[in-house]
């Protein structure tokens, strides 16, 4: 059937309106890449030309002298380099895995809504909404020498002079990732408990009316249901951990010595208490390169996912 006269045919309108609605989302789209540029990728380049030059406190304000990747070199023979390497990864793998079984077992406790379990879930979130650096003072006042814990501690006659928590070098680095596991409790098992929320009643009734009882609740309709949102959140847990810097400069400065420092703290020593910038330029290059790692493992998850959704 021909066009009315005057009309315009269908394919030619959305022809001609397209490039206009491409335009609109491009001009939408340029503000937040220039603001992305500014405060990621612009920072990120200076910090990759300061991680190959000779930056002091003396010569922050002059130009940079190139060094090629000496700092690097510095840095790899520096003989603490590998201790703080090996620290970073049991902070790592002790805050993931306390983070991820205490999240889990504590979505689980507040999965049922009674009066306890929302009494829980509110505490639960205001530990996660409490700063890092006064949860990490009040967990420093608490594991003092003559704090809460040790006060109780020789109370109950298990020791007279105390456990030296924070000085005590076998000791700073676990108590440190102790804390940065409790804070990031709260945050999975909030996940953990949407999760569980989704699970459909029909297949919780049928578990009942079998005999299931609440071990394989767990076992076999719980953690089936959470896997996908576990997964997620195991590369979040770990960059959160890997990242962690807060409670270490709050609870022990990454020591005594270097028993309690990990990549980013050494990061910061190097730039501003040695003040050289440029080898603290390399720790947090280095540091970068592990996190993006596991950024693209999670954004890949979240694609999965998306997939098959």
């Amino acid at each position: 059937m021909s066009s009315p006269p005057g009309s315009r045919p269908a394919g030619t309108t959305r022809a001609r309106r397209g490039p206009a609605a491409s335009d609109r989302r491009l001009a939408f789209a340029l503000p937040a890449a220039a603001l992305l540029a500014a405060l990621a990728v612009w920072p990120l380049l200076v910090l990759g030309r300061m991680s190959v030059s000779a930056v002091t406190g003396a010569t922050l304000n002059r130009e940079w002298e190139f060094v090629g990747f000496a700092n690097y070199a510095q840095l790899l023979a520096d003989p603490d380099f590998t201790k703080v390497v090996v620290n970073t990864v049991a902070f790592v793998v002790v805050v993931t895995a306390l983070g991820m079984a205490g999240g889990f077992a504590a979505a689980v406790s507040v999965w049922s809504g009674t009066k306890g379990g929302g009494f829980l879930l509110g505490m639960m979130v205001f530990v996660w909404a409490l700063p890092p650096v006064i949860n990490g003072s009040i967990w420093k006042f608490l594991l003092a020498d003559h704090g809460l814990v040790n006060e109780s501690l020789r109370a109950l006659g298990l020791g007279a002079g105390g456990v030296g928590f924070l000085y005590d070098p076998k000791l700073a680095l676990w108590s440190v990732a102790l804390v940065n596991a409790w804070a990031v409790i709260p945050f999975n098992a909030l996940i953990f408990r949407a999760a569980l929320l989704s699970i459909d009643e029909s297949v919780l009734e049928a578990a009942e009316v079998d005999g299931a009882r609440p071990r394989h609740r767990v076992r076999y309709i719980f953690l089936p249901h959470v896997r996908p949102a576990a997964t997620v959140l195991t590369v979040l847990t770990i960059v959160y951990a890997f990242r962690s810097f807060d409670f270490i400069y709050v609870m022990t400065a990454g020591g005594p010595g270097t028993s309690s420092t990990t990549l980013p703290y050494l990061a910061y020593v190097e730039a501003f208490q040695r003040l050289d910038y440029g080898a603290g330029a390399a720790t947090a290059l280095l540091s970068l390169v592990v996190v993006v790692v596991f950024a693209l493992v999670y954004a890949r998850d979240v694609r999965r996912n998306e997939e098959v959704l």
